[in-house]
């Protein structure tokens, strides 16, 4: 088999306010020193604008139109970009002394406008790219700016950290209104018209501003850090979240995790959205830190802490999608459902992530309370079991609709459980080990397997233990279960591999023979043999009867951490600490590929069931779906062959007829020199031979005659083939100026290659022409001599 990268799913959202452009298709996501721009549907990343300086943006904002972007880095420099291309269309050096914390054009996208961490504003004139106005007064980094909608008004408004909203005016370039009134972060600002102003705030309220009066008309207590206010729009029906008569609304997103509706008029909530998970007060994993509304797709855009993307439908708050920006260090990755659709990953947190491959729709699953450590799927693929630092194993099940829930749980081990396999052939059982060093078999009751019964578990079940067996001294990295479900074999710290009967955990035999500590074990689907892989840099194959090592595999320079079974058990795919793949055949005991896909350990490696795809899963943060392209690169070597022998067949057949132009063309696309020069020899050796030479050489393309002069400095290195080089060399200086010949590629070496051998071909004809002379002078002189000496016989 050979493997190529399909996809990647890699961290494209690292914080930072994202944007979504009007028609909602496009989502632009800051990552760094780079803004990816994502298609929403897909979750696919188009493109990515990036910097060449390396620095972070710090700050970008997208125009009304979406035409033009606009990035702020921490280098101090703005740059304004044509992003559906990607190009950087200007750079211009902000005059900050420090960097932008946040930018915003007005509704025509002639101003810009930049907060900077240096307590100024500068506005910009888009069209001339220079500073208009330098707004001083602020304390602190002005974290948000905003132009007023009415562009008559020519109005600015800002925050900085002294928790007041400036109003500024930008005729006079002074501020005009101070609306005190937060006792923290003012966090973001929404007009409902051209005189009410929404602002929303940590200190847990929402105030509405008159903007004529320049004073507060109602203080909204919200009861939560409040990251994001966002007016909902006046028409629409939004009776299911409590909007019952006309009049302001607004949703609020923050610390708590959930969105909330609230009337301005009674300063009431009318609306929660319904959330599976306990609420808290304090900060958590689960606290949004962005939200907004997006009206072509009449859906809310929420951003959470961990850098989860969500869209709820703007009518019901319910989920429609969710995409998750950064994965952190992704530590095991798996396929799962029926037809391998989806894929779940373990990264480094308490949290799951299910990944639909289709729409890279993400769901989160929450339970376990520490860092998921390993997780492995039951055969039909519905079913799989989790492991964690929490000492709990997890059983899940994915419904219908996608939809996965836990509905088991199992605690025993002292230690984090570190390692997890399921039986084979039936969802019957599973086994776990431990940094504890102990192996557990648990049952998996018939109440979990069976549709119906599952379908009614509204709780997790409880897990126990059938068989709790000591194995190993050290840390145990890995268990396996056989094809047959009646071994399982444990692979340690300890540097030994042991097999176990699964019946009752007893102890069969133990491979011995690595030099460093086992990261994995693997049955054969097809042989009775088992496969190690050690931190020694080599995969081991050992016989299950005899416990003998058949065979060593080395190859790579760092730890194996995990190695699979590919080609109906033919092959082993391996993967190394180094970011590299390796793919080996047994049979002949060698590698015969080596893929670079990662850049950091991967510690997932796992092929779908009908065994013609592969998912890793890297410290990188990245997961990559490899492709079996084997068929396809057979089937483009046989294509290429064929059309190799058409080719072929057709240049014989131009010679045959003599159509020496085509005839040349055609072997110079085949890139063979040899070929070109029978079509030069066969031309010279027609009466005429160096006019007609003459006349093709002049015909073809610039690229051909490159082509020719590259072959023909080959050609010259041998005295059987230098006169044709020379002819056709005389036909390119006869017919080409020195300025011409100048701008083919390879020039200077081709001259260099040409005159020492032209030079020694002459030395050697001027020899050839000397010793002829000689020949030919003698000859006469011979001649003469005889014709004397016939004279005086007859005399």
């Amino acid at each position: 088999s050979s493997y190529a990268a399909t996809r990647r799913i890699e961290p494209f959202y690292k914080g930072g306010r994202i944007q979504i452009s009007q028609d909602g298709k496009f989502m632009f996501c800051p990552c760094g020193s780079k803004v990816n721009v994502i298609d929403v549907e897909t979750g696919a990343l188009l493109h990515s604008l990036t910097q060449e300086e390396e620095e972070d943006v710090t700050a970008f904002v997208l125009s009304p139109d979406d035409e033009v972007l606009v990035t702020g880095s921490r280098a101090l420099l703005l740059r304004r970009w044509r992003w559906q291309e990607p190009r950087c269309e200007r750079t211009w050096r902000a005059v900050h002394s420090a960097p932008m914390a946040t930018m915003a054009l007005d509704p025509t996208a002639t101003l810009l406008a930049t907060g900077g961490c240096d307590s100024t504003i500068k506005v910009w004139d888009m069209i001339k790219h220079y500073c208009t106005h330098n707004l001083k007064g602020s304390s602190g980094v002005v974290h948000l700016v905003e132009f007023h909608p009415d562009i008559s008004r020519l109005q600015l408004l800002s925050s900085s950290i002294d928790y007041k909203i400036r109003i500024w005016d930008l005729k006079s370039s002074k501020c005009v209104a101070l609306l005190d009134g937060h006792f923290s972060a003012v966090t973001s600002l929404a007009f409902a018209d051209g005189n009410t102003l929404l602002s929303s705030g940590r200190d847990k309220i929402c105030m509405v501003w008159d903007l004529e009066t320049k004073q507060s008309k109602r203080t909204v207590p919200v009861y939560e850090t409040v990251e994001a206010a966002v007016l909902l729009p006046e028409e629409g029906d939004f009776s299911q979240l409590g909007v019952k008569k006309q009049g302001l609304h607004f949703v609020t997103a923050g610390s708590k995790g959930i969105l909330r509706v609230w009337d301005v008029a009674t300063a009431a909530c009318v609306h929660t959205q319904p959330v599976p998970f306990a609420l808290q007060d304090e900060p958590s994993e689960r606290s949004l830190s962005q939200c907004q509304f997006v009206p072509a797709r009449n859906e809310i855009l929420t951003v959470s802490v961990e850098h989860n993307i969500i869209f709820y439908d703007a009518q019901t708050l319910q989920l429609r999608k969710q995409l998750a920006g950064y994965n952190e260090e992704v530590l095991d990755a798996k396929f799962l459902g029926p037809g391998d659709s989806h894929i779940v990953v373990a990264t480094n947190s308490p949290q799951l992530k299910v990944f639909e491959l289709a729409t890279s729709h993400c769901q989160i699953l929450y339970g376990h309370t520490e860092t998921i450590l390993a997780l492995d799927v039951f055969r039909k693929g519905l079913m799989f079991v989790t492991s964690a630092k929490d000492r709990s194993i997890r059983v899940w099940r994915m419904g219908k609709a996608g939809r996965v829930t836990c509905v088991a749980q199992g605690l025993g081990h002292a230690h984090g459980v570190g390692a997890v396999a399921c039986s084979r052939l039936k969802e019957s059982f599973v086994v776990t080990s431990s940094q504890d060093c102990t192996i557990k078999i648990w049952n998996i009751p018939e109440s979990l397997t069976s549709k119906a019964k599952a379908a009614l578990i509204s709780s997790p079940e409880p897990l126990h233990a059938r068989v709790t067996e000591r194995g190993h001294d050290k840390d145990i990295n890995s268990v396996a279960v056989s094809p047959n479900d009646k071994l399982l074999a444990t692979g340690s710290q300890d540097r030994l591999a042991k097999l176990w009967s699964c019946s009752d955990c007893s102890l069969l035999g133990v491979f011995s023979g690595h030099k460093r500590g086992i990261w994995c074990v693997q049955f054969s689907p097809m042989d009775q043999v088992l496969a190690t892989s050690s931190a020694d840099g080599t995969l081991k194959l050992w016989g299950l009867r005899d416990f003998s090592c058949l065979k060593t595999f080395e190859g790579h320079d760092a730890s194996v951490l995990k190695i699979i079974f590919v080609s109906r058990g033919a092959q082993l795919l391996s993967s190394g600490s180094d970011g590299l793949l390796k793919l080996w055949t047994i049979k002949t005991n060698e590698c015969v590929k080596t893929l670079d896909g990662h850049e950091d350990k991967i510690w997932g490696l796992h092929s779908n069931k009908k065994d013609d795809m592969v998912v890793t899963a890297s410290s990188d943060s990245c997961i990559t779906l490899w492709q079996d392209v084997t068929e396809i690169e057979e089937k483009e070597a046989q294509a290429k062959q064929e059309e190799q022998i058409m080719k072929e067949q057709e240049l014989s057949n131009l010679l045959h007829e003599k159509r020496y132009l085509k005839a040349l063309g055609l072997a110079i696309s085949l890139d063979r020199p040899h070929t070109v020069l029978t079509v030069v020899k066969a031309i010279l050796k027609e009466p005429e031979g160096r006019r007609h030479l003459e006349e093709n050489i002049v015909r073809l393309r610039k690229d051909q005659k490159e082509a020719v002069l590259a072959f023909l400095v080959t050609w010259n290195t041998n005295s059987r083939n230098c006169h044709e080089a020379q002819a056709v060399m005389e036909t390119l200086l006869k017919h080409e100026a020195p300025d011409s010949l100048l701008q083919f590629s390879g020039i200077k070496s081709a001259v260099e290659s040409l005159l020492p051998y032209t030079e020694r071909h002459f030395q050697r004809l001027s020899r050839l022409l000397q010793a002829s002379t000689f020949i030919e002078f003698m000859w006469h002189n011979m001649r003469l001599a005889d014709v004397a000496q016939q004279d005086q016989g007859t005399l």
